[in-house]
């Protein structure tokens, strides 16, 4: 809008004021105020508010091959500085569902931030891959700072306690997409590894041995059903202390933070004492084993493990058969490990001496159809 001396003209195909117009003083359009991008519902101020309040959080994960400082249009990384030169780059992208949901419930913003980091971290530690960095994504209706900087400073923890760096990312107030209070998160992961320690499947046949490791509860799937059980069949709140979860809160158990997996198998990875892994995410056992199996079936018995308190509550209130059940939840195996008997010893001695309570689930066999696929013991 422009304010020409004695008239003020509206901009483009709406104007209908002009010099030859005579002025009327009840004409709505040319007693119009001036619309700022804060009046649109964007608020840049909060933005940098957000963004200085996690700043320091972000460069404490700066691992030397940053080149760059916050504030450039792309984040600048040297392969040759963290010995990754020559490598195989592995990339991944990854959101935390309707965890966040419970996140906003529960007013707890930061733990999100891990999930997410952690999440895409074992995504590409399957395929035998080291995080070199990591880029996150914020969108909201209504740019909330210390929402923002705990999303972003959360996703900067788990990045330096993970040896990766945080090297850019994105916030975007988009009013009329997200409602007020609403967000989302999502990240992208950028790893190497070397072409000869590849996981891609191809090392997999009949008679290796699957372990289970432990999920720390849902970890980042599941949500929907959860919380339609949860809070709404059960009619639980987010600071109940049900008998079933042992005297910690729905929130607790529900934002358990998405365990990483990469500290306690990356000495194994270096070793070349896995012959595949099988990350237990959206699809739970059943669609997630199958991804690595090729000509395969995974024979998993489901006796082999007790069933964490959180799972049985939900599974038990929703009334879901078992396919369901291990299809919508990881249902307390968080990573499936393929090991070859002659690494049998050494691959448990090693998951021992962390502290794991490490599992024997199951064993792989010749496929009995065309494809690989899971069958219960």
């Amino acid at each position: 809008m422009l304010d020409y001396p004695g008239r003020r003209i509206l901009w483009g195909p709406f104007s209908r004021a002009s010099p030859d117009d005579p002025e009327d003083e009840n004409d709505p359009v040319t007693e119009a105020k001036p619309i700022t991008y804060k009046d649109a519902g964007v608020n840049i101020a909060a933005q940098d508010e957000a963004l200085s309040a996690a700043k320091e959080a972000v460069r404490s994960t700066f691992t030397p091959g940053v080149l760059s400082d916050m504030g450039l249009f792309g984040g600048l990384f040297d392969l040759a500085k963290v010995g990754a030169d020559g490598h195989v780059l592995v990339a991944s992208a990854d959101g935390v569902g309707t965890k966040l949901e419970v996140a906003k419930r529960a007013g707890i913003h930061d733990t999100v931030g891990r999930d997410l980091v952690q999440h895409c971290i074992n995504d590409i530690l399957v395929q035998g891959a080291r995080p070199l960095f990591f880029m996150d994504y914020v969108g909201t209706g209504r740019l909330e700072p210390n929402v923002v900087a705990a999303l972003v400073n959360g996703c900067a923890h788990a990045c330096r306690d993970n040896g990766m760096a945080l090297l850019g990312g994105e916030t975007a107030e988009m009013p009329g997409l997200y409602g007020d209070g609403d967000f989302d998160l999502v990240g992208f992961i950028v790893g190497s590894v070397a072409r000869d320690k590849i996981l891609d499947g191809s090392r997999v046949k009949p008679g290796q041995t699957l372990i289970g490791l432990r999920s720390s509860g849902l970890h980042t799937n599941g949500y929907s059903l959860a919380r339609k059980v949860i809070f709404e069949r059960l009619g639980l709140g987010i600071d109940d202390r049900p008998e079933a979860l042992g005297g910690v809160t729905v929130a607790e158990a529900l934002l358990a933070p998405h365990r990483s997996y990469l500290e306690l198998l990356w000495p194994l990875l270096e070793k070349g004492s896995l012959a595949a892994m099988a990350h237990i995410t959206g699809g739970g056992l059943i669609d997630n084993v199958p991804r690595v199996l090729g000509a395969h079936d995974a024979v998993i018995d489901l006796d082999s493990w007790e069933v964490p308190p959180l799972f049985k509550m939900i599974v038990d209130a929703a009334q879901i058969d078992r396919e369901e059940a291990y299809q919508a939840l990881n249902m307390g195996i968080g990573m499936v490990l393929f090991v070859d008997n002659a690494d049998l010893d050494a691959v448990e001695s090693h998951l021992a001496a962390q502290g794991e309570d490490a599992i024997r689930i199951g064993v792989t066999e010749a496929a009995e159809g065309s494809s690989g696929k899971v069958r219960w013991k």
